[in-house]
């Protein structure tokens, strides 16, 4: 075991399922800062036992014989320890474990935001019957403190909308197509060297990872409960430098967005890029970092910055959970079980087609008179109004980009129009289609 006994201090038993990259970085925390984590606490935290498929590799950290073990039941079922960090990942056997941990009366801390957005209706019911808390800081955006605030500190308000860059891996893709003129497949080569996106990155391009992570702000935010699945969700795959040039012609910068939002016919919930105003904080957001921009009835515009994820920054968000589970075990109390209670008054999610906004279009026609005319035909019969347009001197070859922003429109009116605009004989290319948030700045 781990951690000297204090004779006037309770120990709290903790147990790792899972060694990893971030179970590394836990165990080095519990340990390098065993005495601050708890100093002035009536407890004191001892890591019994870590369990892992993989316990020959060397980890760089000095554990004691018998610690490790490769049967994560170990973890589960020992009488010795009160709090569970499951950091395998995946639905299963990660999801077994918890409920396991959980109908013993254990505290799971988590960072799987992959089994909170699928399975996290199961997950909180079974929490709220055994009176045993579920904490998952670490599943949204790393080391930002998000979950605690949305759960604590803002619980005096309503949340009216959460905006949010919540994926790394795509927010430091943009940023090196924008600020050095890369196209997507260099950037995201680089992105992998250094180590910020997977070998196999579609969960994060493809905007999933973001929609994870937003269902769970929509759990614990608005009181919503709603899947991944159920969330609108588009990837960066499509963008192209010239999109990225426009945008910028256009005073705007691209970024993969998750949006949470209250409306009168229910509430938005999407992921995809969008064009935002280069002036907002959101648009300034770098390289791998994450942030969240939501509005509050009391408090009006938060906004939270820092690194999504990472061995240490989300290492500290699990850590930090453990520490306050074992407060509440310390003190025989289990308060603030993780999840907001629903919403009633929601309308539920709002069907994407029946959402408004404005859109940026890049049509590439063969060029003639009466493309323009064509186009905004048809825009019209579908009551999407133009805002402005930019057309391009003709390049090399035979088409020419036409750029169009609209005012505010339903997708679904988009959808059709678009889908028209491209059977027209003049239309050479499937039209890049972006939509754009008017964020304050």
């Amino acid at each position: 075991m781990i951690n000297s006994p204090n004779e006037r201090k309770r120990a709290v038993g903790v147990g790792l399922i899972g060694f990893g990259t971030i179970g590394r970085g836990v165990v080095r925390l519990l340990l390098d800062r065993s005495g601050s984590l708890t100093k002035g606490e009536e407890f004191y935290l001892q890591l019994r036992r870590i369990a892992d498929l993989d316990i020959t590799t060397p980890r760089g950290i000095d554990l004691p014989q018998g610690i490790l073990t490769t049967d994560a039941n170990e973890v589960v079922e020992a009488r010795d320890i009160d709090v569970v960090i499951e950091l395998i990942g995946g639905i299963e056997p990660a999801r077994t474990y918890i409920l396991k941990a959980l109908q013993a009366g254990k505290g799971v801390v988590t960072a799987n935001k992959a089994l909170l957005a699928k399975c996290g209706d199961e997950l909180f019911e079974t929490s709220e019957r055994n009176r045993a808390a579920l904490f998952f800081e670490g599943s949204v955006c790393g080391g930002i403190p998000i979950v605690r605030s949305l759960r604590q500190g803002l619980v005096a308000n309503r949340i009216d909308s959460i905006y949010g860059i919540l994926n790394g891996t795509t927010n430091y893709i943009l940023t090196k197509m924008t600020e050095e003129d890369e196209d997507f497949e260099e950037s995201l080569r680089k992105a992998q060297e250094r180590g910020y996106a997977e070998a196999d990155p579609t969960l994060d391009i493809t905007g999933q990872d973001a929609a994870q992570k937003l269902s769970i702000l929509l759990r614990i935010g608005l009181g919503l409960p709603c899947r991944a699945s159920d969330i609108f969700c588009e990837g960066i795959e499509t963008i192209t430098r010239k999109d990225i040039r426009y945008a910028k012609e256009l005073g705007y910068t691209i970024k993969l967005l998750a949006v949470a939002k209250r409306t009168d016919g229910g509430v938005e919930a999407r992921v995809h890029p969008a064009m935002i105003p280069s002036g907002t904080l959101l648009a300034n957001v770098r390289d791998e970092f994450n942030a969240v921009e939501l509005v509050g009835d009391a408090v009006g515009t938060q906004v939270f910055y820092g690194k999504g994820a990472g061995e240490m920054p989300t290492a500290s968000a699990v850590v930090a959970d453990v520490v306050e589970l074992a407060k509440q075990k310390s003190q025989g109390t289990v308060a603030g079980l993780g999840v907001k209670p629903r919403d009633e008054t929601l309308q539920g999610l709002l069907p994407m087609d029946e959402v408004k906004m404005p859109y940026y279009f890049r049509f590439t026609v063969i060029d003639r008179p009466g493309v323009l005319a064509e186009i905004a035909r048809l825009l019209s019969r579908e009551q999407i109004s133009i805002a402005s347009v930019i057309q391009k001197v003709r390049a090399e070859g035979s088409t020419v980009p036409i750029i169009m922003m609209t005012h505010q429109a339903l997708e679904r009116a988009m959808k059709t129009a678009i889908k028209n605009i491209d059977k027209l004989p003049a239309v050479k290319a499937k039209t890049q289609v972006i939509r754009v948030e008017e964020l304050q700045r």
